[in-house]
């Protein structure tokens, strides 16, 4: 009889052993579920990055008008970007110290002119002692 109850404890203590989980406390089961939970990648909707529209053929034919009063360009401007127009907006940006790529930049912009038509001013004085502030 001694040797059936060791059989008997081997082959529970051998199915024991098999299937942990079994005898994990409901505790430390509900922790590592919400461990799995959590290190699940969340879904992040993002807004779509807004792009710069393409310029107009009325914006083009103004860059174009500003390279011929500049002499860059030989021809008035027609509203199309052409291979004409991108090599005298090369030229232009080569002697102006820029990266001579032909795209229509910013600096190239007010460059020529284009830029922004307020000024920015950071400080303005200050009215003298007794002066309304306007």
């Amino acid at each position: 009889m001694r040797f059936g109850a060791f059989v008997l404890f081997i082959a529970l203590t051998g199915l024991l052993a098999q299937t942990p989980a079994a005898h994990k406390p409901a505790a430390k089961k509900a922790a590592a579920h919400k461990a799995v939970v959590k290190t699940k990648t969340p879904v992040r909707r993002t807004a779509a990055v807004p792009r710069q529209a393409a310029p107009t053929p009325q914006r083009y034919k103004e860059i174009q008008d500003a390279l011929a009063a500049k002499g860059y360009l030989k021809s008035e401007g027609t509203g199309v970007w052409d291979a004409e127009s991108i090599d005298a907006l090369k030229r232009y940006q080569a002697e102006n110290k820029e990266d001579p790529t032909g795209k229509i930049t910013a600096a190239s912009l007010i460059g020529l002119g284009l830029g922004p038509k307020t000024a920015y001013v950071t400080n303005p004085p200050a009215p003298p002692p007794g002066q309304p502030v306007p």
